[in-house]
């Protein structure tokens, strides 16, 4: 159990920052109301309930970073995603990301 917690907030070693740089895609998690009271500039607001339906626009050969309130949406997002064959990386915290992609 302690494993799987560590796995869902062991991000601080990807740098985002990067990423973004090579063409990966920000996909916000949340819900749009959540989204409308701020958001990471150019990302995406797919609420996790229709990721797996929206999917199909994604491209695969690019990373996608996953990002929501806490961490939490945006890990079991991450999952899906990648179980469904893309590169992907739970950002956590919108606002934290947002932080993270500044330095």
């Amino acid at each position: 159990m302690f494993n799987f917690i560590k796995n869902i907030f062991s991000s601080n070693k990807v740098n985002y920052k990067e990423l973004l740089m090579t063409g990966a895609q920000i996909i916000d998690v949340r819900t749009p109301a959540e989204f409308n009271n701020g958001h990471i500039k150019n990302s995406i607001n797919i609420p996790l309930q229709q990721l797996q339906s929206e999917m199909k626009k994604f491209d695969l050969k690019k990373p996608i970073i996953t990002c929501c309130a806490s961490g939490m949406r945006s890990a079991s997002a991450k999952s899906i995603l990648e179980q469904n064959g893309f590169d992907a990386y739970n950002g956590g915290g919108w606002s934290a990301l947002q932080t993270k992609l500044k330095q």
